[in-house]
């Protein structure tokens, strides 16, 4: 299935219309071949359980193709010398109208499906008793499985000319069948064509291009129209208009030929033919992005508005955000199911395929953590220090945004969310560059956030970038862009530091590590080893490497808490004391982040040869021509000894460590930031967990009443300390 068909899994009701140039052939006579396999497939689709409602053209032509051949037999010769009158339009829609019926009738009666007639005219839609009574005629028909064909009754249309007047509700068989779609709740519109969909030119150039879909933004000005079709009143052009109108209102369309046998059943089966209409295509194309500084500037002016406002202000447009992603919550899953069928379509590794992963539980998740950060006190322009310098000149340190920030993530779309809303507290611009596989997701997720932006801040505050070819560009802007947040493997924050002037925030890789002491209480190691391993494998924070007291090798606890990871599918890997004692695999490398379910074991003599052991094998050298990384990121003791404790918590030099605790709390929210941007082994600016505080710097703010240097001379300080005003 393609992955922007992805919603047809969904469809069960579908309105499919058919026009006069699949119905005819050029001789003006019914192509009763493809009026069979037209049947066929529906006959298909309503023995599968679709609900399918037809609505065709081609009365008029084929009553004028009779009405013709009656008026020439019965025309005398000199009848036939005279100027020949062209034939009422209605006149030819009565007599068309009759025949087509009767040869759909006989057509499904074959095929032993039972169908209904249904005749509209535009005057009747402006009475909301028939549009009622319209609704529940045919879904009773639907529900006995009999399909409606419905046309414009132009017989006794009170339009003046069927063919030129483009007055009313609808005007044409192509706008009848989307209002009907929208009247009867379709969940697809068919439009069936004598081409293969909309194409850039008229179909018959040869440098036209088939458009797959169609984004309005990007090819209303762009597609030029070949002629009007050859019979009816519509064509292409009709045809795209009434596709952009049913979609926009929320009913996708499919543009597609009615001469290939097959293409309403493969439109249903996700096929990548004719052209979509969707009103979220726009999120699936590459769409010409702003240039790279002017993406920047635009975010770093956003933000200084931003910081105009009040607290109360900046509060309320996090809670309007997380408001938003709850009611967007299938919208959201629809986008993300998507990307994760692609990417398991791609065959990428069953971790990263699991970051990609944004469930109702976790949608709703992040936007309670969304509201925790917006009722959290304001951090911008807080004194942090107030100092009286001399009399009546007083010195105060502020908290302020760090400007824009520029975030590179792979794979997760829920850290979208998390940095969007900690930028927006912290009062700082925004530009996101997330991966390709989850691009869809990240495209959904920017449109709802920075639509819950107001305009007195303007949704450029948060730029979404979606080309890689554009992340040279925004690395050369150290006079824009104020820090960089890399998100992934260790191969992209190498890349990106020795790509930049921009200070880089981040961490290479989530090496973490959990030592067993002889002292620790075994059912306490069990509990909080499989926490740290099995609760979320792909996660940074879950434990990659066991450590474990030499004294426990041989102990029934130690042997139980194996059994039972394995059991839950971990894969054992040994270092060389283990691998030998325990007959399990060598790992390749201590410096592995798994990501996924397995883990290192290795045996070590005491405390003092786990800290060694975490601070030599924590360290990684990736390629040569990038420098070393200290994971450093979370590491746990599991011990009693009050002594092994304090050595381990003092002399790990990791951003967080723990004791008696799993790796798994290493974690934004968790520790009560609300969310995270990231988790730093940085040991400047900000380390471990990095929230709303740390996306801050710091200003000074000088109050005095006159006073001047002069070289120190009519001044006398005092570096006096002042409480801190509430």
């Amino acid at each position: 299935m393609d992955h922007s068909r992805a919603f047809v899994r969904e469809v069960k009701r579908l309105v499919i219309k058919v026009g006069t140039a699949v119905v005819t052939r050029a001789d003006g006579r019914l192509a009763l071949g493809r009026l069979g396999a037209l049947c066929e497939q529906i006959k298909e689709l309503n023995s599968q359980g679709y609900e399918v409602i037809l609505v065709t053209s081609g009365a008029v032509g084929l009553g004028r193709q009779r009405l013709r051949y009656r008026k020439l037999v019965n025309s005398s010769f000199a009848d036939l010398q005279k100027p020949q009158v062209e034939i009422d339009g209605k006149a030819c829609a009565a007599v068309g109208q009759n025949s087509l019926m009767a040869l759909y009738d006989t057509l499904f009666i074959q095929l032993d499906v039972t169908s209904a007639q249904l005749l509209v005219t535009d005057h009747d839609f402006r009475d909301k008793d028939f549009r009622k009574q319209l609704s529940e005629t045919v879904n009773s028909l639907l529900t006995l499985k009999v399909v409606p064909i419905l046309n414009e009754n132009d017989a006794v249309s009170t339009r003046r000319a069927p063919y030129e007047d483009s007055s009313g509700i609808f005007w044409d068989n192509d706008s009848l069948s989307a209002l009907l779609a929208l009247e009867l709740k379709a969940d697809l519109l068919v439009l069936l064509s004598d081409v293969e969909g909309l194409y850039s030119g008229p179909p018959s150039d040869p440098k036209s291009k088939l458009i797959h879909t169609y984004i309005k933004e990007k090819h209303q000005d762009e597609i030029t129209f070949g002629e009007k079709s050859r019979v009816g009143r519509g064509g292409m052009t009709a045809k795209v208009k009434a596709a952009v109108n049913a979609a926009y209102a929320g009913i996708p369309v499919v543009v597609t030929s009615g001469y290939a046998p097959e293409n309403i059943i493969k439109v249903l089966q996700g096929q990548h033919i004719g052209t979509l209409f969707h009103q979220d295509a726009h999120l699936w194309a590459s769409v010409k992005e702003v240039d790279a500084r002017q993406m920047a500037v635009a975010a770093r002016e956003s933000s200084r508005r931003l910081q105009a406002l009040s607290s109360e202000d900046r509060k309320k447009i996090l809670l309007d955000v997380a408001d938003a992603l709850e009611a967007n919550q299938k919208r959201i899953q629809g986008e993300n199911e998507a990307d994760i069928s692609e990417a398991q379509l791609a065959g990428y590794e069953k971790p990263l395929v699991a970051r990609l992963g944004l469930s109702a539980e976790r949608i709703k998740s992040l936007a309670k953590n969304i509201r925790a950060i917006a009722n959290m006190e304001d951090p911008i322009d807080r004194v942090l220090k107030r100092t009286e310098l001399a009399d009546g000149l007083v010195l105060e340190k502020t908290s302020s945004p760090l400007g824009v920030l520029l975030i590179v993530f792979e794979a997760r779309p829920d850290a979208l969310v998390q940095i969007a809303s900690l930028a927006i507290r912290s009062g700082n611009g925004l530009i996101l560059k997330g991966g390709k596989e989850a691009k869809r997701s990240n495209a959904v997720l920017h449109k709802i956030i920075t639509e819950a932006i107001p305009d007195t801040v303007g949704g450029k505050l948060i730029g979404l970038v979606t080309s890689r070819e554009e992340i040279p560009d925004l690395l050369k802007l150290d006079d824009v862009i104020d820090l960089v947040i890399p998100r992934g493997s260790n191969k992209l924050v190498s890349q990106i530091k020795s790509s930049t002037k921009i200070p880089v925030l981040g961490h290479a890789d989530g090496i973490c590590h959990v030592y067993v002491d002889k002292s620790a209480n075994m059912d306490m190691a069990k509990r909080i080893v499989f926490d740290a391993k099995l609760d979320y494998p792909a996660a940074c924070n879950a434990m990659e490497t066991l450590l474990v007291h030499k004294d426990l090798a041989q102990t029934g606890a130690l042997n139980e808490l194996l059994v039972d990871l394995r059991v839950e599918g971990v894969t054992l890997y040994g270092g060389p004391r283990a691998s030998s004692l325990l007959s399990i695999p060598e790992a390749r490398s201590f410096h592995h982040e798994y990501s996924s379910l397995a883990c290192t074991i290795e045996f070590v003599d005491d405390v003092h040869a786990a800290i060694d052991h975490i601070h030599k094998h924590g360290r990684h050298l990736y390629f040569l021509k990038f420098p070393t990384f200290n994971s450093a990121h979370t590491d746990c003791v599991v011990a009693e000894d009050p002594e092994v404790v304090e050595v381990f918590l003092r002399q790990v030099d990791s951003a967080a460590v723990f004791h008696n605790a799993s790796t798994r709390f290493s974690d934004g929210s968790r520790f009560g930031l609300g969310a995270e941007v990231g988790i730093s082994t940085s040991r400047i600016h900000a380390r471990g967990p990095v929230g709303v505080e740390g996306l801050l710097t710091t200003r000074w703010i000088l109050k005095g009443n006159g006073q001047v240097v002069n070289g120190d001379k009519e001044i006398s300080y005092i570096f006096k300390d002042l409480p801190i005003e509430s």
